[in-house]
């Protein structure tokens, strides 16, 4: 099988389904920044060395995988057919479960800090950008569409993940951080 199959030439896609819609269609727009989320948390483990947050993120970019799947699907089945697709409200209470552990071990924050620090702590920011704009996507999609509102909430979850971990590594590298 090719990589390439030439059905998008047109600026069309393929939904789950079958349907086929316009690459610029706020569905495309919102699985896509959902993948770019992923793939910018790829490039963040592959800077990390600690083993337990590299695991985290791999368990996260399954989640995103499934959420894509569930954007992808207008028919909104796909969960019920594949369980790796499925997202719950359990999943969102363990990365709360994440966020206490971390934030335990930082001091209290006073100010907003400014993204940066350590190589690692600065693509954790940038994920956390990434994240909201994926929300932000998810979020206009869901005024047009029924979505599971588990989906909204697991990504906003997210993004205070990704802030706690940046400021936890940038913390571990002895990096300072930058009140605005």
């Amino acid at each position: 099988m090719k990589i390439y199959t030439k059905t998008g030439d047109k600026g069309e896609t393929g939904l789950i389904g079958g349907a086929r819609v316009l690459k610029s269609a706020l569905r495309v727009e919102a699985y896509g920044e959902v993948d770019e989320l992923n793939a910018v948390l790829g490039c963040v483990r592959a800077k990390l060395t600690d083993e337990t947050i590299r695991e985290t993120l791999l368990g996260i970019q399954r989640d995103l995988f499934a959420i894509g799947a569930q954007l992808a699907d207008p028919r909104g089945g796909v969960d019920k057919k594949a369980e790796k697709a499925g997202i719950g409200e359990e999943r969102v209470r363990e990365l709360e479960g994440i966020i206490d552990r971390y934030e335990a071990m930082l001091p209290p924050l006073r100010s907003f800090i400014l993204p940066g620090g350590a190589e690692s702590g600065a693509l954790f920011h940038l994920a956390r950008a990434v994240c909201r704009r994926a929300e932000r996507r998810v979020v206009a999609l869901s005024q047009e569409t029924p979505l599971s509102p588990i989906l909204i909430v697991y990504i906003n979850r997210l993004s205070d993940l990704l802030f706690t971990l940046a400021r936890a590594v940038n913390r571990e590298a002895g990096v300072e951080e930058i009140p605005w």
